[in-house]
């Protein structure tokens, strides 16, 4: 395929009408300034869109433009084109066929790049253009470690089989980059920032090893032969944390700080014993998260207003609920970040403490010592505290005192563990606090869960499954089924071919009136829970997430897995029965309205 080798792009553009003098001028000046790409130049400075842009150069180059989201990408030869030269030439090797390579290149019309590519890859190319901006996004998602991993193990095993594991040369040697245990450590977790992951699981098998990343909330799992390989990743990964590494039969945690490739990140540790060796479990806690708004979380417009003015409140209990790994601390903090200022004097105890906050007094609780919440609490009330935020509600001792702090003129944070909100008042009453305590101190309760997000590059829509339809018209029968479009992700390059990429929060809000707190010191559950549904501002979870998949941010079936077990519909009726395949079965009035709305 020949290629115009010769081009003046800003010329070009000029002489085609697309772009004015003055606005060459202005653009080259901004070139040389930045030293970016003309192309990127123009269109950050919204002189041309990238797209009209790539149609052009496609048309003069005489190269086909790629749509990096739909064409289908040789993972193997990718790999043929190392990734830093990737990424200085903005190229990809996208297929590999009797004719050569197909290269896609963001500016083919690079001279040196294009011999540099000739040079390293040795076989006869064809070019193609893609957009730079697709390129970046999707060189994350198929340069993984994965192949890596796997010659570093082999070369660890190889090691080991040498002979048996010298803790005193590990220590001495922890400062090289060179050993093959910290390299194979560092390729880890580069492929779980490449894949966004939020936890590492290094699990021991018989005679393999299980590296698992939970990305999106699913774990992704790659098997690497030789079980020898955990021990010595374990050891490495106690000795950073300054843990024991002869106690092998007690679980242990701590945690230790990493950089990979600009991303500064706490990463927490947890080991647990197990039939064939310690299992870890790491916590990838990037810190640049601990500074989200509330814009960022994601609340509908009305609920982020209500959620505003409760944490602006001078006094009182906020309780964030949701089971492990919702995002609860997320919430707080960005509650932290609204109200955080220099008049104002914070105070946390938390176990541990995930993210650094600027001008905040973080306390980490360690029961081993006796720094429980409870303590540390007591102690925090005598440093003159405006706002407190305790971890997580564990115990009556510290319900109790977190409650008696808030009707004491303090705004108290913290969370707790319930299915929604209405069974906050349940679950404090269950933990022993008194109903005149609840009642008094309980300001909000917001509950929250995390589903994924349809990956927005291959979003299309689908037909619902009919359990589906029945779920949905038990859920809300006031929607009208025929004229409801459902949207999933077809899988691409940009998600992993999952269809989902990245994840959003669903919001319960509970603002507690005189009403309802007349019910909780009451004990009242049932009058609770109905007086609840009756307010026009509560919106339950399965609720919200049925607005996120009906509005095309999420699937239904994450819908359904929220609304799982919850007795969240519309009318104020038990949930109904289960069916066969777990999606809950149809009243007869329900099957009487899907049926009419069908007919």
């Amino acid at each position: 395929m020949s290629v115009k080798r010769k081009i003046r792009l800003g010329e070009l553009l000029l002489q085609e009408g697309v772009i004015g003098e003055q606005q060459l001028e202005q653009a080259l000046a901004e070139q040389r300034r930045s030293g970016r790409k003309f192309g990127r130049v123009l269109a950050d400075l919204g002189f041309v869109s990238e797209g009209s842009l790539l149609e052009f150069l496609s048309r003069h180059l005489g190269v086909p433009f790629v749509d990096l989201k739909k064409v289908r990408i040789d993972r193997d030869a990718v790999k043929l084109l190392p990734e830093p030269l990737a990424r200085r030439y903005r190229a990809l090797v996208l297929q590999r066929d009797a004719r050569g390579l197909l290269v896609g290149m963001a500016d083919p019309s690079d001279l040196h790049a294009y011999d540099e590519l000739q040079t390293r890859l040795k076989q006869p190319l064809r070019l193609a253009l893609f957009g730079e901006s697709d390129f970046l996004k999707t060189i994350d998602t198929v340069y993984r470690q994965t192949d890596e991993i796997a010659s570093l193990a082999e070369a660890v095993r190889d090691d080991l089989n040498a002979g048996d594991v010298d803790l005193e040369q590990m220590q001495a040697d922890e400062g090289s980059p060179d050993a093959p245990v910290l390299k194979l450590l560092q390729t880890m977790f580069q492929d779980a920032v490449q894949a966004r992951a939020s936890d590492i699981h290094i699990e021991p098998g018989e005679d393999k090893l299980r590296v698992r990343l939970r990305v999106d909330g699913v774990l992704q799992e790659q098997i690497i032969e030789g079980r020898r390989v955990a021990s010595a990743l374990v050891t490495r990964l106690k000795l950073m944390c300054g843990l024991d590494i002869a106690e092998k039969r007690l679980p242990q945690d701590g945690r230790f700080s990493v950089r990979v490739r600009e991303h500064a990140m706490d990463v927490r540790l947890a080991t647990l014993p197990t039939a064939f060796g310690e299992s870890v479990v790491m916590r990838l806690l990037n810190q640049d998260a601990g500074h989200l708004s509330l814009e960022a979380l994601g609340m509908a417009p009305q609920t982020e207003e209500r959620f505003r003015r409760l944490v602006e409140r001078s006094a009182g209990l906020v309780l964030v609920t949701g089971p492990t790994g919702s995002g609860k601390t997320t919430t707080l903090y960005a509650a932290l970040n609204h109200i955080n200022r220099p008049g104002v004097k914070i105070i946390t105890a938390e176990d541990p403490v995930e993210y650094r906050l600027d001008r905040v007094t973080q306390v980490q609780v360690n029961p081993k010592i006796g720094l429980d919440f409870a303590r540390v609490l007591r102690t925090v009330l005598r440093q003159d505290p405006d706002i407190i935020l305790v971890g997580e509600m564990r115990d009556r001792e510290t319900v109790e005192i977190g409650m008696r702090a808030a009707m004491t003129g303090h705004l108290v944070f913290s969370t707790l563990h319930t299915i929604n909100a209405l069974a906050t008042v349940h679950r404090l009453l269950d933990m022993g606090a008194p109903g005149y305590l609840i009642a008094s101190a309980l300001h909000g309760v917001v509950a929250q869960r995390l589903v994924r997000r349809i990956c927005p590059d291959c979003a299309q829509p689908i037909p619902a499954e009919p359990h589906q339809l029945a779920w949905l018209a038990s859920c809300r029968p006031d929607i009208e089924i025929d004229r409801t479009v459902l949207r999933a992700g077809a899988g691409c390059t940009y998600c992993n071919l999952t269809g989902y990429r990245g994840r959003v929060a669903v919001y319960e809000m509970l603002e507690i009136d005189r009403p309802l707190a007349e019910y909780a010191r009451r004990g009242d559950l049932a009058g609770f829970a109905q007086a609840a549904r009756a307010r026009d501002s509560y919106r339950p979870l399965a609720q919200g997430a049925i607005d996120l998949a009906l509005a095309g941010v999420t699937t239904l079936a994450e819908a359904m897995a929220v609304g799982s077990g919850l007795e969240e519909f519309i009318d104020d009726q038990p949930a109904p029965a289960a069916a066969e395949d777990g999606a809950p079965a149809l009243t007869e009035q329900g099957v009487e309205r899907l049926l009419a709305q069908r007919a």
